[in-house]
């Protein structure tokens, strides 16, 4: 057996392994439990970190969590600083014969307390299995037992592989929280969410939507029609503020209290803890491109069958079948 085969058949064998039950354990603390998903750069985790910065503030205890391949959710939250991985770090003290603890991957800021799962290289393993593989980790680690007020998982919606949708399908949040802008590519994958939350809900789930961030919001009200059209509220709308990006691009928390946009993220911290999980219903495609203008969607454009000529570049002779036809008996 080739060295590529060992490998494809690790592989095959990593794949198969089916992830642990889920926790069926008595609960030690109510926890809300809440999965946020969005498009790749709609801003998720910089709601995600001025909001426990702010539930934290309050004197709630929370942990966020990074689901997201580039380790990215919790940047801001520690001024641009790296965390190391779970993903990584249990692979490098499984080398070493080591086992992950605690303080090897969660780090805290004012009250906030924060962690990366991080993903496999690029062409080195699948991203859903790291997720997988990243929670069966924490499980171990005493995750069920830790107590704390809020969970808040940052997921990214672009990718729909199994891993990324573990929360909804197993039932591992009690709610999920959308967020978009008003652009098609974000509320396409709002609208997916929204579809994968009634795909499982069909399946037996019980994970709703709750609502939405919009973000970078310019006022020309597409994410709102979005939300009015699936019936979800808007739980928060962040304008698209230069003072917001230019802070935001510095590794700033904006979300402090008496600060400048404090009463923005207060709003948001209320909102997300109050609001029930709901019943979404979600667009068709033609339903998605409603809420733009023709002009900026291409919308006005019709589908036009090609035909055998056409592939040809030219005219085109329907020939015989070479099909052998029996007579009949």
């Amino acid at each position: 057996m080739t060295m590529l085969d060992t490998h494809a058949a690790a592989l095959r064998a990593e794949a198969a392994i089916e992830p642990d039950a889920p926790h069926t354990g008595e609960v030690q603390k109510e926890t809300q439990i809440i999965a946020i998903y969005g498009k790749g750069g709609s801003g998720k985790s910089f709601a995600l970190s001025n909001l426990s910065y702010m539930l934290a503030q309050q004197g709630k205890r929370v942990l966020l969590i990074g689901c997201d391949p580039k380790s990215d959710t919790t940047s801001l939250l520690f001024a641009g600083k790296a965390c190391p991985t779970i993903i990584e770090t249990s692979s490098a003290k499984k080398l070493a014969g080591e086992e992950v603890r605690i303080e090897d991957v969660c780090f805290q800021r004012d009250g906030v307390f924060a962690m990366e799962l991080g993903g496999p290289e690029v062409g080195r393993g699948c991203g859903g299995r790291g997720i997988i593989h990243g929670f069966e980790l924490l499980e171990k680690l005493g995750f069920h037992d830790w107590g704390f007020d809020y969970v808040l998982l940052d997921f990214l919606g672009d990718v729909v592989c199994g891993g990324f949708g573990l929360p909804i399908a197993r039932d591992m949040c009690q709610k999920v929280i959308v967020v978009g802008s008003n652009d098609l590519q974000s509320l396409y994958v709002a609208n997916n969410v929204c579809k994968a939350v009634e795909y499982f809900r069909k399946m037996g789930g019980n994970v709703g939507v709750a609502g939405m961030i919009i973000n970078k919001d310019d006022g020309t009200g597409e994410a709102q029609a979005f939300a009015n059209a699936v019936d979800i509220p808007v739980l928060c709308a962040i304008p698209a503020d230069e003072d917001i990006r230019r802070k935001s691009a510095n590794y700033q928390i904006i979300g402090k209290p008496g600060g400048q946009w404090g009463s923005l993220f207060a709003e948001l911290a209320s909102n997300v803890a109050s609001a029930p999980p709901r019943q979404p219903t979600p667009l068709d495609q033609d339903g998605l491109l409603g809420l733009f203008s023709p002009e900026d969607t291409g919308g006005n454009v019709e589908l036009v069958p090609a035909t055998q000529a056409d592939m040809r570049g030219g005219s085109f002779e329907q020939r015989p079948s070479l099909e052998v036809v029996y007579d009949e008996v």
